[in-house]
């Protein structure tokens, strides 16, 4: 389906404008719709493509949340960090329940195991009660078959008979785990039922936020990033902003004096091959800075990470510098010594920048979901959403829609979306360009960089189905090889590797 102009919503009027099109943004604006409001979701780029596709995809049972710190009396020392770790574990659970219920297709089952060192941060009876108090705090329906291993069991077990230091392990945790493998389509699934709800999506336009008038209602400026076409504007009685890492910029522009809202800190990731044996197995431990450290099965391959530094360049450049790659290929030599990775068995690398909640008593940014009303910044009638992980994106979804409607009622009567065939008949819906196609509609390109042969097969057939001419073809490709480098940062043996690698 051929693209509407821009020009077509020029002064439509909105009960909610969405602002990211990310995977909380796109949940708010499905819920938002479903409640009876009027919305448009809008972001700059595709739906999907910023961070919510560079994270480390874990659906996890929030065991990390449990962790108290440096000493188990951290939590009796603010009892408060306590309250906010037990209140974002049980979103964790319910979130994994939630999730692979509603989108089985979308989420893979793997086996994690948690070391337990004699020498290390956590006793094996801390993390017996950890798990036990997940198991309260979440519903019973997906269950999470812990149980602990003992030496003879971990001396026969496929990948964590590897870990380091086997004379000083006391025990190995194991659990059920899951993934969501290709959160982009999440995103793109989201905005489909958002639709069919009565929303209208736009990907790659940028939004501008002027302060609302007398009457209250807000002008937004919207200019499409891919046309040479003037503005418009649309107005709108309440504004919803989910721009994660760019959302400080776009609210700063309607308010100077709005404060500070995200903390961003830098999360990469490095890809290898394993032995065919470790196929849907995993590690989670602590790197040696104490921070969270996994090793995680993906399609036929692995992937060890994620980094967690300050990040304050470009959020639309990020990508694993040789640095990084070097710390990451130590800490995964260092937990699985007798691998002796390389740089020559790194097939790729991503990072991307989680948008923390600011908060001046939490140096390095609070990592509790918050929900910003904006009124106090100057901006009535909006809110804002920090640190909300694609995990609980259908519960964030909600509690946008509850915040909003305190201010403002819906104009129609509530109704879900029969999203019954969306996935099999919508396949390309609101793709622009062959990134679109690859990442975010067909999830291909995360099967690996291609060669040059399978780029241009690939986007002749997008283009016959988009009706794109041979110069159009041409401009794909060479987009599509920049997002590559941006995302993939191939630079080792990239594609040489991928095209040698087995079927996933």
């Amino acid at each position: 389906m051929a693209r509407q102009p821009l020009a077509a919503l020029d002064g439509t009027d909105f009960d909610v404008v969405v602002v990211g099109g990310g995977v909380n943004g796109a949940s708010a604006a499905r819920e938002l719709a479903e409640a009876g409001y009027g919305v448009l979701v809008v972001d700059k780029g595709d739906f999907g493509s910023g961070a919510s596709s560079r994270s480390s995809r874990l659906l996890h049972c929030g065991l990390r949340y449990l962790a108290p710190g440096r000493s188990i009396f951290d939590f009796v020392r603010h009892p408060g960090r306590f309250r906010a770790a037990l209140r974002m574990a049980k979103l964790a659970m319910e979130a994994r329940s939630e999730f692979v219920k509603a989108s089985p297709d979308r989420a893979v089952a793997m086996k994690l195991h948690f070391p337990i060192y004699r020498d290390g941060p956590y006793k094996g009876w801390q993390v017996d009660a950890a798990f036990r108090l997940l198991h309260a705090l979440g519903p019973k329906d997906l269950p999470l078959d812990y149980e602990r291993l003992g030496p003879a069991e971990i001396a026969k077990a496929p990948l964590i008979r590897g870990l380091r230091d086997q004379d000083k392990l006391a025990g190995v945790a194991r659990f059920r785990e899951y993934q969501f493998d290709w959160p982009e389509r999440v995103c793109v699934d989201a905005v489909l039922d958002a639709e069919r709800a009565g929303a209208t999506a736009r990907n790659h336009t940028r939004a501008a936020l002027s302060r609302p008038g007398p009457d209250g209602a807000w002008t937004v400026e919207l200019t499409d990033m891919r046309e040479q076409a003037a503005p418009v504007s649309v107005r709108t009685k309440s504004v919803v902003v989910m721009a994660g890492v760019w959302m400080d910029g776009l609210l700063k522009g309607a308010a100077p004096q709005a404060g500070r809202k995200i903390f961003g800190t830098k999360g990469c990731h490095i890809v290898v091959q394993l032995p065919e044996e470790c196929r849907g197995l995993g590690v989670a431990t602590l790197n040696s800075r104490g921070e969270p450290f996994y090793c995680i099965p993906w399609k036929h391959l692995h992937y060890f990470g994620p980094t967690e530094t300050e990040y304050r360049d470009d959020p639309d450049r990020v990508f694993v510098d040789d640095a990084e790659c070097d710390f990451l290929l130590a800490e995964a030599n260092r937990l699985l010594p007798a691998l002796g990775l390389t740089r020559a068995d790194v097939r790729f690398t991503w990072a991307g920048v989680r948008p923390l909640t600011y908060d001046e008593a939490v140096p390095f940014g609070n990592r509790s979901r918050v929900l910003h009303d904006l009124s106090h910044d100057g901006l009535p009638n909006a809110f804002a959403m920090t640190a909300g992980p694609v995990m609980t994106h259908r519960s964030a979804g909600r509690e946008v829609v509850a915040a909003v409607a305190h201010k403002l009622q819906p104009g129609r009567a509530a109704g879900r979306a029969d999203a019954a065939t969306h996935r099999a008949n919508d396949c390309l819906a609101h793709a622009e360009t062959l990134a679109d196609v690859l990442f975010r509609r067909t999830g291909e390109a995360w099967s690996g960089p291609f060669d040059d042969a399978l780029i241009a097969r690939a986007a002749t057939e997008a283009g016959s189905l988009l009706g794109w001419d041979e110069d159009r073809t041409r401009r794909e490709i060479a987009a599509y090889r920049d997002e590559v480098e941006a995302i993939f940062r191939p630079g080792t043996r990239t594609i040489d590797a991928w095209s040698k690698a087995p079927a996933a």
